[in-house]
């Protein structure tokens, strides 16, 4: 299944398929220099598996983890393309989950002012949300995606086979991705977290929660509106990922904190109910000290006002501005 995405500057495609890792070639130009970049986390076959279709491949293996989404990493892929001979003519394509794709897509974003970049996402939360839509960035001074950019992929390559060395936790962390874009965007696909079996569905989620990033980013590239309601959940959600002492908690996760205080009392319910299908976290112990000084650095901050995305009911959304004092109180 191909899913055609249009940008400002033209136009790339969302390739949805099982086994499609195993056949770059029909989507990827890779007769050319190739920078691999991956972290340990992921399986060393699936950097092989790209590295063997490329003419001149170059793998780069960062630690895994979020502290990998730093100005040291972002500096030494820049340096080995430049050890390397690179040049606008050749390409970086990701082979990880999130940070590998933020980080690898913000050194294709800068190298000589931008070359190609492709985007080989291998975890549910990368493969739903961070792999489309454009938006590549670093992580400075303890806070997350404060520098970087918009620059869409030339291809996106969905392998769902990739997901089978994952962990349960892992699935649900993405998933908790999609949950967010159900309860704001889509009714039916809520229907399927509330009464099907998740895993048995995993296909049919990931297509319909690539369809709602696509339908939202072609209409609000820059974030400019609509595009603003993917955060749901996020600024609470960032604030927890940002304090030190939830560090042992992963993105997902801290999103699905985030969502619970931004929902009516009756969505709500409903939200604990299927957090708890995927073994989420719905509570959590935390210091507003640390939460408020993160919140303060959110690009949604107007002075002591914020702007937040609320759900009234399941499929619908609204734009609330509230002080960051209330919204320390609803969590």
């Amino acid at each position: 299944m191909i899913i055609p995405v249009k940008t400002s500057v033209g136009e790339y495609n969302i390739i949805l398929e099982r086994g499609s890792l195993n056949n770059l070639n029909q989507y990827l130009k890779l007769d050319r220099k190739v920078l691999i970049v991956t972290d340990s986390g992921v399986p060393d076959e699936y950097s092989k598996i790209v590295s063997n279709q490329c003419k001149e491949p170059h793998i780069i293996t960062i630690p895994q983890g979020e502290p990998s989404k730093c100005f040291g990493n972002f500096k030494y892929l820049l340096s080995k393309m430049v050890e390397l001979g690179f040049t606008r003519t050749d390409c970086v394509v990701a082979v990880g989950g999130g940070v590998v794709g933020d980080l690898a897509g913000f050194v294709a974003a800068s190298y000589m002012r931008g070359i190609s970049f492709y985007n080989i996402p291998t975890t549910v939360l990368s493969q739903v949300d961070s792999s489309i839509g454009g938006k590549v960035a670093i992580d400075f001074e303890g806070y997350k995606n404060i520098v970087g950019a918009f620059y869409p992929p030339k291809a996106v390559i969905i392998d769902a086979n990739t997901l089978k060395t994952l962990p349960q936790r892992q699935i649900s962390n993405g998933l908790s991705e999609s949950v967010k874009m159900a309860i704001t965007f889509d009714k039916d696909l809520f229907a399927v977290f509330e009464e099907r079996d998740i895993l048995k569905n995993l296909d049919l989620i990931i297509e319909k929660s690539l369809r709602i990033k696509k339908m939202v980013v072609e209409k609000d590239e820059k974030e400019s509106g609509l595009r603003k309601v993917l955060n749901f959940g996020h600024t609470l959600g960032h604030a927890i990922e940002s304090e030190n002492e939830m560090q042992k908690l992963y993105h997902g996760e801290c999103v699905a904190l985030g969502m619970i205080p931004m929902c009516s009392e009756n969505v709500k319910a409903r939200l604990l109910n299927v957090l708890n299908k995927l073994n989420l976290p719905t509570q959590i112990d935390f210091d507003t000290n640390k939460i408020y000084e993160a919140i303060k650095h959110d690009k949604k901050m107007a002075g002591e006002d914020i702007t937040v995305v609320f759900c009234e009911e399941i499929g619908t959304f609204s734009m609330k501005n509230l002080k960051v004092s209330n919204l320390l109180n609803e969590l």
